[in-house]
């Protein structure tokens, strides 16, 4: 942990939480730390922003030329 805090990877803060909010995550994920369980939270909305963002690229290009995939054959 000290080699994320020297090259300035983490950072404290003061939140304000919905305490059953925070019980109910608690329980549903089986994290007990609260730092992990913002860490895996924040972690958690980034990717499914993330994959939203993707999924609106899908068919934004309906013109391009399909690109050539390597396929296996064999059984």
């Amino acid at each position: 942990m000290m080699s994320k805090l020297m090259t300035g990877c983490a950072m404290r803060t003061t939140v304000n939480l919905d305490k059953s909010l925070l019980e109910e995550a608690e329980r549903l994920t089986g994290i007990e730390s609260r730092s992990q369980l913002l860490n895996a939270g924040l972690r958690s909305l980034v990717e499914r922003a993330a994959a939203r963002r993707l999924a609106a690229l899908g068919g934004s290009s309906p013109d391009i030329t399909p690109i050539p995939r390597r396929r296996d054959y064999t059984a």
